[in-house]
């Protein structure tokens, strides 16, 4: 039994807030969370913190354990592979106790003098959060824009860098992605601007280095506020593109990038219930499209003449793969596919038309393009890991079909994947459907139904989940755990009708997928409800609340992290980050038959009195699930539960959606998630 004397849990004042539409009305005892101002709401969060650490204080000894044993495995003085790009080589490298990294250069040779571009360790001096991102080399090689976020809400202040003097010039411009483009003439940027509210990327402007940012030019504004928008450039470098895309449809603009101050030309209007992306080919374009095509086929277009009359077909849409991906080269298009829920390559010739495939032969891997920058090349650099290999960096020779191998991660301490089993399962649906389960455990593991088993699940947006390595995760292993990943409907392992049959209407196949999952891992007695665990994260936290409700006695504990819970009321509000994006994917609740489906499975909007342990954590300046759904949550199954299991919530009031900055913060938290599953399966006597 766990342990019966603790302190008492705190409980919030309830406030009730009705919110009305379609002639019902919920009662929000706990809307008054969403105060972020309020002292009330502060003192809240930190009186759950304060009972987290009460109540976890017997295993602080195993999270110190815990962290000192993952960061062991993390090689603290590292080098990335290098990346050429016109002229340089460029990697990252970190330092014995650094957080962060030296981003880095050497001109046309590795053997010449490295320049240290930017040393986020110094900038980050001072700062309970940093990131950087964005990174981008002006075509000259003299300058580089970056963005920094030392908020954690994801909202970056772009920068430009002079590689020759060192300087960081004047030109600051906020709010923005942290990204930009630059144009041929090494002088002109183009960047994404946020709405400081909403968040959302509502602007494409232009600034040019000197200037007043105040005074940039707007380029382009998206009205439609379901859509994102997005900035790159082409691989052969010739072409600016502006990509306007929601979860349906998708919109492209194209400038040459030696004309910037040129009119963005529109590639094709966006077409309800139709998607594409472009890249520039030669003397054309390439499209890929799900026009009469759900898994998308591969079209090509004149430079000059880009509305879909005038597109043609390259590759034809096959019902049984899932065209994701294509990178041209000069002579080559390396073309990213999914059969049978696995990634492959398969490149073809340009000019013969052949192809041929680059396979893999593990049951689960994941495998993926790396950094490609050069466009008149024979090599294709890809990354591969599987649940038993680290991630490892290979050159692949397009002509003579060779693997060049040029880094493994390396694992302090010594690793042997032979140590450890990886297998394929496929658990029955609800409605007979086979899915798909990647699962990993130690060589020697006994399946009586006696072991402790954590499930991995997210299921939305189409994100695929694919089977990698964790240098945390045989913290587990090592322990006894099975480690498995339910890749259910709502993702897009299976294709895209895989994701078609996991959003709207059709929600609820993620969460019964995902529980049909953990039946059949009991069932085939890789463990029982007395020692099954799952966790997930975001959309995926939106899953672990939801088979909290449907299934409590599955589990013994689930860790639900930074959770989507409070769906109708989130959907409702235009004013939240990030809301109207999402019409697509949930639905919009201002429709009576969208609203009701939501509320019958919205986690806040069906709690209960019976729940298995729960840890549940958020970070207090979180743009994309605001930490006030799971306080809200948490709050509100405190007052409803009436079993004697645990319920433990952390608020990380530095951080945003993405936890912890730096390379070892995030471990404590991990350390924090292992330990509750180790308490728990030990009965909490450790």
């Amino acid at each position: 039994m766990l342990q019966s004397r603790h302190p008492q849990p705190p409980l919030a004042e309830k406030k009730p807030f009705e919110i009305s539409i379609h002639d019902d009305t919920r009662i929000d005892d706990y809307y008054w969370l969403r105060e972020k101002e309020n002292p009330h709401t502060i003192a809240y969060l930190e009186s759950e913190n304060a009972y987290l650490e009460s109540m976890m204080q017997v295993t602080k000894p195993l999270q110190e354990q815990l962290f000192q044993e993952i960061k062991s495995r993390i090689k603290e003085t590292d080098e990335s592979v290098p990346v050429y790009k016109n002229g340089y080589f460029y990697y990252t490298r970190s330092v014995e106790g650094g957080q962060y990294f030296k981003y880095c250069r050497k001109k046309e040779t590795l053997d010449a003098e490295e320049q240290i571009l930017l040393d986020v360790d110094l900038l980050a001096e001072g700062h309970s959060y940093f990131s950087v991102t964005g990174f981008s080399v002006s075509p000259n090689n003299l300058l580089m824009a970056y963005g920094v976020d030392d908020s954690g809400r994801r909202q970056y202040t772009l920068m430009v860098k002079n590689l020759v003097t060192g300087e960081i010039m004047p030109d600051r411009i906020f709010p923005t992605d942290g990204s930009a483009v630059w144009a041929n003439d090494s002088r002109t940027i183009f960047y994404t601007e946020t709405n400081p509210g909403t968040l959302l990327s509502e602007n494409i402007r232009k600034h040019r280095l000197g200037e007043d940012s105040a005074a940039d030019e707007l380029v382009y504004h998206e009205v439609d506020k379901s859509n994102y928008l997005g900035l790159y450039k082409t691989r052969s470098r010739e072409y600016i593109i502006i990509h306007s895309s929601s979860t349906l449809s998708s919109e492209v603009r194209v400038l040459h990038a030696g004309d910037p101050d040129g009119a963005f030309r529109l590639f094709q209007q966006r077409m309800p219930h139709i998607k594409y992306s472009i890249e520039h080919s030669g003397d054309h374009f390439i499209v890929l499209t799900n026009w009469d095509a759900v898994n998308f086929r591969l079209m090509s277009a004149p430079l000059s003449q880009t509305s879909r009359e005038n597109w043609e077909e390259m590759i034809p849409h096959r019902p049984d793969v899932l065209l994701q991906g294509v990178e041209p080269f000069e002579k080559n298009l390396v073309i990213t596919e999914r059969r049978e829920g696995l990634l492959h390559f398969r490149i073809q010739d340009l000019t013969t038309g052949s192809s041929h495939d680059l396979a893999f032969d593990e049951p689960a891997y994941a495998a993926f393009p790396g950094a490609n920058p050069e466009y008149n090349t024979s090599f294709f650099r890809f990354t591969y890991t599987s649940m038993t290999t680290p991630t490892t960096t290979y050159d692949y020779h397009i002509l003579t079909r060779e693997r060049h191998l040029l880094k493994q991660q390396e694992i302090p301490g010594g690793y042997n994947p032979k140590d450890y089993v990886t297998e394929r399962l496929y658990a029955p649906a609800m409605d007979g459907t086979a899915i798909p389960i990647s699962i990993v455990y130690k060589a020697g593991f006994n399946k009586n139904g006696l072991a402790p088993l954590l499930l991995y699940g997210y299921g939305s947006y189409g994100h695929s989940i694919d089977a990698s390595f964790s240098i945390a995760r045989l913290s587990l292993l090592d322990r006894g755990f099975a480690f498995a990943m339910a890749h259910v409907r709502g993702g897009q392992e299976m294709g895209r009708l895989w994701y078609e049959d996991g959003k709207l209407l059709h929600k609820k196949n993620t969460f019964t997928d995902f529980i049909r999952c953990g039946e059949y891992l009991v069932g085939e007695k890789f463990t029982s409800p007395q020692h099954l665990y799952a966790l997930g994260g975001s959309a995926g936290g939106l899953l672990i609340g939801a088979v909290a409700n449907l299934r409590p006695d599955l589990w013994n504990g689930l860790i639900a992290s930074v959770p989507f819970v409070d769906v109708v009321t989130t959907m409702l509000d235009e004013t939240i980050p990030l809301t109207t994006n999402e019409f697509d994917e949930w639905g919009n609740p201002k429709e009576r038959t969208y609203y009701d489906y939501m509320k019958s499975y919205s986690p806040y909007d069906n709690v209960h009195g019976n729940y298995p342990n729960l840890l549940v954590t958020t970070g207090l300046h979180d743009s994309q699930v605001q930490y006030y759904e799971p306080a809200k949550w948490v709050a509100k199954i405190r007052a409803h539960k009436v079993n004697d299991t645990r319920l433990l919530f952390h608020t990380n009031m530095v951080a945003g959606h993405g936890g912890a900055s730096g390379r070892f913060k995030y471990l404590k938290e991990i350390a924090m998630q292992y330990s509750f599953l180790l308490a728990l399966e030990n009965k909490w006597k450790l």
